[in-house]
């Protein structure tokens, strides 16, 4: 009888999530009601909102800084750097900490998102080049598309998104 209750390879599930054990497993979220996706490895937890320390003089995208455990996390408010309009902070806005390593150091840094939708598994295979079509982010960005259903995913390059430009006062 407890035989027919451990779950098959492959078929896990955690709170409603369903974990698949093959391919890239990709972290979704919502920006104003288009789905997007980071590496789930690169995920380092995920906060409810607070409003982080403001920094003077910081693009406007930048809402400030967060300590957490004692590591000083900037926050970056993704549908302003990316130009989709003003946030609304709300009950389903989340932060989602990413940590990046490189050969020379380790990036830590929050994004301020709409809502976390689900965890996606998604083959080499099945990711398609973004097109150069000038839409709301910018192309080095993007890691490519992965089509889920009738929705397309745009899944986000971390390592690029972990950059923050020199900003220019005017």
């Amino acid at each position: 009888m407890l035989a027919a209750e451990v779950p098959v390879e492959g078929e896990y599930s955690l709170e409603g999530i369903d974990f698949i054990t093959s391919g890239d497993q990709y972290l979704t979220f919502l920006l104003a009601d288009e789905q997007y996706a980071v590496d789930i490895l690169c995920v380092e937890e995920i906060r409810s909102w607070e409003n982080p320390t403001r920094i003077p003089n910081s693009p406007c995208y930048i809402k400030g800084v967060i300590n957490m455990r004692g590591i000083i996390v900037p926050i970056v408010d993704l549908r302003m750097k990316f130009n989709i309009g003003s946030a609304i902070y709300c009950e389903t806005t989340v932060v989602i900490v990413l940590t990046v390593e490189t050969e020379d150091k380790t990036r830590t840094i929050g994004f301020v998102v709409d809502a976390v939708s689900d965890v996606l598994n998604v083959e080499a295979s099945d990711i398609k080049p973004a097109p150069a079509f000038g839409g709301y982010v910018p192309q080095n960005y993007l890691q490519g598309l992965v089509n889920v259903g009738e929705n397309v995913v745009i899944l986000l390059n971390v390592n690029v998104l972990q950059e923050i430009e020199k900003h220019q006062l005017i």
